[in-house]
């Protein structure tokens, strides 16, 4: 008999094979739900089984010795962050350098591409202590929700002054610039009232690549622990199913590269300028960025852990023992 997997997943791309039963497993009756806002907590979701799930609050949770998501390393969302700093088009801003002592916006100050961001400034020279943090929701039609929990420090890091849009305050001069991870509607227009804070973007994200020696990862696969441990042999099944997604998406994406005019372009610049494993699933091929981020972790004062890649990714069978 099938197990019946119910997975939330966001509307990624290459998730279409999977969705379309192009890719399966006979083991598995998998349902995906395309969600726009992902489960607040997996482990007491009573409609799935396993989602996409936050790096930082996976993390922070497992430095609290939380166990009900058992964490798999197939980075399901991955990316540079640089190319997540806008700032208003009249801005003289460019360079990552010049924020210090500036007004920046957050959507949300534990958030795993906002910790990646961060430490992108930090190697630059920028640091928490270096600027004015403000937490908020992106435009008027975001939801008004605390986005810095425990993290708030009057006069360093502070809500947005009542709650006002950041994209607002950005236009009215009250902030410098913005850290997101969607662009603001109308943003790739030719008249867009903002611009990326960085002029020459692959050149940044790759000189970074070559420094760090790998692409951060945002978003893990998490599955129920107590589902995971009824069936040990998923979590390393599922990866793989999301993991055959994607090749084969980019296998075809590579061959119908006619729908936007310069996809090729950027498909060949991955090929050239990455290795071919950089968005490989799995701790071993993970190992220094899941360390880098447990580094940040740290040093940006999100958890006091002696966590390691290991000990935060650890085999189902220890999973209880390790905190």
């Amino acid at each position: 008999m099938k197990v019946e997997v119910r997975l939330a997943l966001r509307d990624w791309d290459y998730v279409t094979p999977l969705v379309l039963g192009d890719v399966a497993d006979e083991r598995i009756a998998l349902k995906v739900d395309r969600v726009g806002t992902l489960p607040e907590d997996l482990a007491t979701d009573p409609d799935f089984d396993a989602c996409e799930v936050s790096f930082s609050r996976y993390t922070t949770g497992r430095s609290r010795g939380e166990g009900g998501i058992f964490g798999v390393p197939n980075f399901i969302m991955r990316g540079f962050r640089q190319r997540c700093i806008v700032t208003s088009r009249a801005s003289k801003l460019t360079k990552l350098e010049e924020l210090k002592g500036c007004r920046i916006g957050v959507t949300g100050w534990q958030d795993s591409g906002n910790t990646w961001t961060r430490a992108a400034l930090s190697r630059a020279g920028v640091g928490i202590e270096d600027a004015r943090w403000y937490a908020g929701r992106l435009s008027a039609a975001h939801p008004i929700t605390d986005r810095l929990g425990p993290y708030a420090r009057p006069g360093r890091i502070e809500a947005m002054p009542g709650e006002k849009p950041m994209l607002d305050a950005l236009l009215d001069g009250e902030l410098d610039a913005i850290f997101t991870p969607f662009m603001p509607p109308g943003f790739y227009e030719p008249e867009a009232p903002f611009r990326h804070l960085l002029t020459d973007l692959p050149g940044a994200e790759l000189g970074y690549f070559r420094e760090v020696g790998y692409v951060p990862g945002i978003h893990i696969l998490g599955i129920k622990a107590d589902f995971a441990r009824r069936h040990p042999w998923l979590p390393q099944a599922l990866s793989d199913l999301i993991d055959e997604s994607q090749r084969l998406w980019l296998e075809k994406r590579r061959k119908y590269a006619d729908t936007t005019p310069w996809i090729i372009d950027e498909l060949g610049r991955c090929g050239r300028d990455l290795p071919e494993n950089w968005n490989a699933s799995g701790l071993e091929a993970n190992r220094r960025m899941i360390a880098g981020f447990l580094d940040e972790i740290r040093s940006q004062g999100l958890a006091e852990t002696d966590l390691t890649p290991d000990a935060l990714f650890p085999p189902l069978e220890h999973l209880a023992d390790a905190a």
